[in-house]
């Protein structure tokens, strides 16, 4: 559930449930004392806390978190602000104000900005639970590739 897409929005306060959902998720599939260890995968905001309620409530288990890095920049942000401005005071439609934000989050990582889950994943990595410097590594780069096999 992402933040930025639910503020204002009603259902807006099912958003730290959604952390707690995704830890008793995780929490079951360990649940079956069939594993060595784990491995998560985490993006936002709120996956990365779920996670590691997870892995604290299997603190047998050794575990490591892999970062997604962040997201490679879309459009500049005075431009983000110029097509939100411009839609605010009525001088562009819905359509152009979603090509915009379709341009400023388009592929894998964290969000553009640096929010809850950038904070995430370097305080992961300050506790030692990512490998040092894999916090903002970009997806889909070589060196991701390298910091993930």
């Amino acid at each position: 559930m992402c933040d930025g897409v639910t503020q204002g929005q009603p259902g807006m306060e099912l958003s730290l449930f959604s952390r707690d959902v995704i830890a008793m998720a995780a929490a079951i599939g360990l649940s079956h004392n069939m594993f060595d260890a784990a491995v998560y995968l985490g993006v936002c905001d709120k996956i990365v806390p779920g996670l590691v309620i997870a892995a604290l409530t299997f603190g047998h288990l050794p575990a490591v978190f892999i970062p997604a890095g962040p997201m490679t920049t879309g459009i500049p942000n005075d431009e983000k602000a110029k097509i939100r401005q411009l839609y605010a005071e009525g001088k562009v439609g819905r359509a152009e104000l979603l090509e915009a934000e379709s341009k400023s989050y388009h592929g894998p990582g964290t969000c553009t900005f640096y929010g809850t889950a950038n904070s995430n994943q370097m305080l992961m990595e300050i506790m030692g639970l990512h490998t040092p410097g894999a916090s903002f590594v970009n997806p889909g780069t070589p060196l991701r590739d390298a910091l993930t096999r």
